[in-house]
């Protein structure tokens, strides 16, 4: 018996690329696919736990609420604020103090408080004012009178911490004046329950690897397909094996890069993955990042989060867009139909981004003067239209063998207007290069993987140059708001880069199946629309108890991205897909 049952593992190791491989292989992914939900959930619950509002760490653990000590100055601390008492001993001197930012390029000083002469010797004046600690700090204090300079210094304010600005003189034969500052109570650990929700994750990416390791080994498969009747490994083989009934290139449809006419075309794993690590970014950071600064746009010039996700998003549609017009003209789509189709999907593209971005559930007619035209899926949808066209009309066929904050301004453009629409069309262009190379070196990774690597590497001189690696000073600036040259080539050149990474780890050597990731890929139009009309409704949002908390908006904003995920893989498994 001992020797049968090798030989039938030996069997079934050997048959893993045939039907009854599949087979086993969809009993483990059914197991590991309801195993991820009840860590999703589980997760989500030890988050809200770890992170719960009241008793809070970023107020208690330093006694009473720093923003409560100056109670008679009636200072209000905010997040990402630090409270400066300024004491000016100086007899028959007014001050005036000066605040600009670090990050803020060629800024003017901004007036941030007076502070009235000292009314005698040894009884300093006070003024309480809250200073922000999202970047350091240049103070500058200069006589008010005379408008010169008393003194000036640099200082990173901690999250609700509490500082004394000292200026008095000092006698040493010559009347001199100094500026020292005094830490009174120190800044909380804001960064606290990132740290906590990224251990949460990691534990969680161990589990799951565990569960895939489990799965793989022969007697805990058929432990498995034991509890499995018959009909349902059947349904999973049919589901598994099944050819899809259409290709989107927005919600990502495409043939593997070793389609066969003969064979059944397979999904490319790495784009979906892709795709999806994009957009559950930009629901993350459209939710809020948990108030962190680090979370969200670039003020101006430089990189941050929130600046990575939507040219992510533009680049894998350019790779759709190539490798799904090729598997729908290859089914013998006419090029005039074709055209029809994409002009539709654009049309509803641009229509359902106009409604997204003109909320007026419960506010009564919408005034026409205020209605924006412009939006991320309108500049999909013009995106998606130009370089699908320009594809359709000159693309050669495919050979049968191949391989604001910072600067107190209000905003007088538009992020999505149709200036930074020409440069997400080069984008877009260039993630059509990534597709080409995947079909054209179909079944040659090497091939693939240099071509990646000299996309990634070219890209990255480029914006070298460009940038002189700087944030302000270089010919182009990475610039979001504007769309910058530089900020194409360098966002291209990550893309270029995760491709390279997930290709050969999802598609060619199966290490990661692109979980969670890969579901919402699967269905990026109806996350993206449902995370935006959604946004403000329960079990998205709550009322927090304390507005004012990092950790209470994470637990929020990580619990709805959950959520988003779970609900991505439910429609997966009932095969529900919004497609345009």
């Amino acid at each position: 018996m001992t020797g049968e049952r090798a030989a039938a593992a030996e069997q079934r190791r050997a048959e893993r690329g045939g039907p009854a491989g599949a087979a086993e292989r969809a009993v483990g992914m059914a197991g590991a696919g309801w195993a991820l939900a009840a860590l999703l959930l589980a997760a989500s619950v030890l988050s809200a736990a770890l992170l719960a509002p009241g008793g809070s760490t970023e107020r208690d653990a330093q006694g009473s609420p720093p923003r409560d000590l100056d109670k008679k100055r009636h200072v209000e601390l905010k997040m990402d604020q630090a409270l400066l008492l300024i004491h000016n001993e100086l007899l028959g001197t007014n001050l005036t103090v000066y605040w600009k930012s670090e990050s803020c390029y060629h800024c003017l000083f901004q007036v941030l408080v007076n502070i009235p002469q000292s009314p005698k010797a040894g009884k300093p004046s006070i003024a309480a004012t809250p200073v922000s600690t999202q970047h350091g700090s240049i103070l500058q204090l200069n006589n008010t009178l005379e408008e010169k300079e008393v003194c000036r210094l640099e200082y990173k304010f901690g999250e609700f911490g509490n500082y004394s600005l000292l200026v008095k003189y000092i006698h040493n034969g010559v009347s001199e004046i100094a500026c020292d500052l005094a830490v009174n109570k120190d800044p909380v650990d804001s960064n606290l329950p990132v740290s906590i929700a990224f251990l949460i994750g990691l534990a969680l990416i161990i589990v799951i690897s565990f569960l895939r390791l489990l799965l793989s080994l022969d007697d805990f498969n058929n432990w498995i397909s034991k509890a499995i009747s018959s009909r349902e490994t059947d349904r999973l083989i049919n589901s598994e094996l099944g050819s899809p009934s259409r290709t989107d290139p927005l919600d990502g449809d495409v043939q593997s890069a070793v389609w066969r006419p003969s064979s059944p075309p397979l999904r490319l794993r790495s784009v979906d993955t892709f795709r999806g690590i994009a957009l559950i970014l930009m629901v993350f950071v459209n939710y809020g990042g948990g108030k962190y600064w680090y979370f969200k746009h670039a003020s101006w010039n430089g990189l941050m989060v929130a600046d990575l996700v939507f040219p992510w998003f533009v680049f894998i549609m350019g790779t759709s867009i190539f490798l799904s017009m090729t598997s729908i003209m290859q089914r013998g789509c006419s090029k005039f139909r074709l055209l029809g189709k994409i002009a539709w999907r654009s049309f509803l593209l641009i229509c359902i981004g106009i409604i997204i971005v003109n909320p007026n559930y419960c506010l009564g007619p919408l005034s026409w003067d205020k209605v924006r035209i412009p939006g991320v899926l309108q500049r999909l949808g013009v995106t998606y239209f130009v370089v699908a066209v320009l594809e359709l009309l000159f693309a050669k066929p495919v050979p049968e063998h191949c391989a604001s904050v910072l600067y107190h301004t209000e905003v007088a453009y538009d992020p999505e207007g149709i200036l930074g629409t020409i440069n997400s069309i080069l984008m877009a262009f260039l993630g059509v290069q990534a597709g080409k190379i995947l079909l054209y070196y179909k079944a040659r990774t090497k091939d693939i993987l240099i071509r990646f690597t000299a996309w990634c590497c070219i890209l990255g001189l480029i914006s070298v140059a460009l940038t002189k690696v700087s944030e302000n000073e270089g010919f182009i600036p990475v610039n979001k708001n504007l769309w910058s040259l530089s900020y194409v080539t360098t966002l291209s050149s990550f893309a270029f880069f995760i491709l390279l990474v997930l290709y050969p780890v999802v598609d060619v050597k199966g290490l990661w199946t692109g979980t969670p990731f890969f579901y919402p890929g699967m269905n990026s139009i109806l996350v993206y629309v449902g995370h935006e009309v959604f946004e403000n409704y329960f079990p998205f949002q709550w009322k927090l108890e304390d507005n004012q908390s990092h950790r209470e908006h994470l637990t929020q904003n990580i619990a709805a991205t959950a959520l988003w995920v779970l609900i991505a893989y439910i429609l997966y498994r009932k095969k529900i897909f919004w497609k345009i």
